[in-house]
């Protein structure tokens, strides 16, 4: 988790395995209901480790 949030200058708040039956269906409802609360979260594929991560920009105190 520490070389994607470093790489891409992101926050991992939640990951969501890739194989599972509705595919990147949980990441995105996750995403979404941060949307909502004000959070520019967005969903990205990790592909080292099969995974939809839900990021959010790195803020200067995390």
């Amino acid at each position: 988790m520490l070389e994607v949030s470093a790489v891409m200058g992101t926050k991992v708040l939640e990951r969501f395995p890739a194989g599972a039956p509705r595919g990147a269906w949980p990441a995105e409802e996750f995403a979404a209901a941060r949307r909502a609360e004000g959070e520019p979260a967005k969903v990205v594929m990790d592909l080292a480790s099969d995974t939809f991560l839900v990021v959010v920009p790195a803020r200067d105190d995390d």
